[in-house]
């Protein structure tokens, strides 16, 4: 059977490469990368000599079904992580899993859980947002999702979009909602900051920010979250995220969506999240 091994690589400090992955690395028959350049000083630094392969965002639907029928044993990396994490990872996973391939996934580095766990923030339950939506209502209904969240909130984001998005979460959560910055972790000039929504907003305005970034924002108290949600009883709230779910597998999206729950008694909020919910679990065309 054809294999496809997705291998962490370092996201910051090469001396977090674990001996699997290099063992992976030197066997495969061909390494395929998110960003060969990247990708080949890495396996020029662990002495390893393979193909490699260019296969990004832009480059999978075209070239990954030709590596795959190529070769039996394909190697992923991306440009620093575990691959499948807000990355064309989880794209080549589908197409192999879709032609009946073996898929493995080794364990090893990824940025949001030493973010996670470094924020002093509440673990035991949380959310991964990935990258938020750059605007319009899209953005406006993630925010307002993690706003009304019990559970801790982590996502990623560009260094130059940094102030904007505290402002946008400080806005939605409250300025003094807990949370915490974490940028270049791994690396020498690594920096985690923590504090208040509207403090963190303030200290990252006045600078330059640079190197990859975790946000990670604290969950909204039991009380603030039913304000947020509009505060319906927890059988009217369950039932109503089941009609979102049954009209979202049968193509209801939108402000169709939205309206629909909100004639059932949501508040526009709960609406909102509710319909995201939905939508996230049977697909968004929006």
């Amino acid at each position: 059977m054809k294999r496809v091994t997705l291998v962490p690589t370092p996201i910051g400090n090469l001396g977090d490469i674990t001996k699997r992955a290099v063992e992976v690395l030197s066997a495969a028959d061909v390494v395929a990368a998110e960003d060969t350049r990247r990708s080949g000083s890495l396996l020029t630094h662990l002495g390893i000599k393979r193909p490699l392969e260019r296969l990004d965002a832009h480059t999978m639907e075209r070239r990954a079904p030709a590596l795959l029928e190529r070769h039996d044993w394909l190697a992923f990396v991306t440009d620093a992580g575990t691959p499948g994490i807000s990355d064309p990872g989880a794209d080549l996973v589908r197409l192999a899993l879709e032609r009946g391939h073996e898929v493995e996934v080794l364990p090893g580095a990824t940025a949001f859980v030493p973010a996670l766990v470094a924020s002093g923030l509440p673990t035991a339950r949380f959310t991964f947002e990935g990258f938020l939506p750059r605007r319009g209502s899209a953005r406006k209904r993630r925010l307002e999702t993690i706003a009304a969240s019990t559970a801790t909130s982590s996502l990623y984001e560009s260094p130059h979009r940094l102030a904007e998005t505290l402002a946008d979460l400080a806005a939605a959560c409250g300025g003094e909602r807990p949370a915490s910055v974490s940028r270049e972790l791994s690396k020498l000039h690594e920096e985690i900051r923590r504090g208040a929504l509207h403090e963190l907003q303030e200290h990252f305005a006045s600078r330059e920010v640079k190197g990859e970034v975790v946000v990670v924002v604290g969950p909204a108290s039991e009380p603030a979250a039913s304000a947020q949600a509009g505060a319906l009883p927890a059988e009217v709230s369950g039932d109503l995220a089941q009609v979102a779910a049954r009209l979202a597998s049968a193509g209801v999206r939108g402000r169709l969506l939205r309206g629909a729950l909100e004639a059932l008694g949501a508040s526009r909020n709960q609406a909102y999240a509710l319909a995201q919910a939905a939508q996230d679990e049977h697909g968004e065309d929006e």
